[in-house]
């Protein structure tokens, strides 16, 4: 039985540049314990992959303009949309929700404007191959501390149907992403048919809620405490069939 589940933050991490090594970082500012869930916000590794764009240099298409008069974004962003898409599933009044080429389902494909550099011109893309990248992290942090800890990989998204943005898990290495309960038993005896967990999910959002969307400069937690499934995931896992999701334009 969990008595306590605590949301550490790593502080002073400082400002990330390309080829900055987190792992490194993160072992020099918190001493990790075993089932550790380490949570690193998408803004920093895109930033240490060194994926920013200048939009000054992007030459926006025919489409991306069309779609820059509907939606009143810049076309220069709308062109960085598309070409990180591999489809665009809904427009609409400052917003264009896509499929990225990851399969995430999400605004803008995840394009970062906020907290990349200081210059509204260039924008942070979304981190390549997260899952990769997350399990890189999680085997030099093993080899740096000699500690067994999980690694996500989080952004914030909206949902369907309900209003805000909370953390999701766009890459995870060292759990299983999802809790499968079904075939156990609740407080009543009744048995659990078709219960998923979102486990991987839950500890984004729990680790959002300390790192914050603005000037909180806290960009990587530790959760401690939290239930998980130890193992080898993906997040792929996380994103539902396309022919089983209700919500798809």
């Amino acid at each position: 039985m969990i008595s306590e589940i605590r949301i550490i933050p790593v502080l002073d991490i400082p400002l990330i540049k390309e080829q900055d090594d987190l792992a490194k970082i993160v072992s020099e500012r918190i001493e990790l314990e075993d089932k550790d869930i380490v949570v690193i916000c998408e803004t920093v590794v895109t930033k240490s992959q060194g994926r920013v764009v200048d939009l000054k240099k992007i030459n926006p298409s025919t489409r991306a303009l069309d779609i820059s008069k509907k939606t009143g974004k810049d076309p220069r962003l709308v062109q960085l949309i598309l070409d990180e898409s591999k489809e665009v599933l809904k427009i609409g009044d400052s917003v264009i929700v896509v499929e990225t080429r990851d399969g995430n389902i999400c605004a803008s494909a995840g394009i970062d404007v906020s907290n990349v550099c200081g210059d509204e011109s260039v924008v942070g893309l979304l981190p390549k191959d997260p899952d990769k990248e997350a399990e890189k992290i999680r085997q030099k942090l093993k080899k740096l501390t000699g500690k067994e800890v999980a690694v996500i990989i989080s952004d914030t998204q909206g949902r369907p149907f309900r209003s805000g943005a909370i953390g999701v898990a766009i890459g995870v290495s060292g759990m299983k992403p999802l809790w499968k309960r079904a075939g156990e038993k609740d407080l009543y005896g009744y048995e659990l048919k078709s219960s998923i967990i979102a486990t991987a999910d839950e500890a984004a959002s729990a680790a959002s809620l300390l790192m914050g969307q603005a000037d909180e400069g806290i960009p990587i937690v530790v959760i401690r405490g939290a239930r998980h499934l130890k193992g080898e995931g993906s997040s792929k896992e996380l994103l539902r069939e396309k022919e089983k999701d209700l919500f798809r334009p």
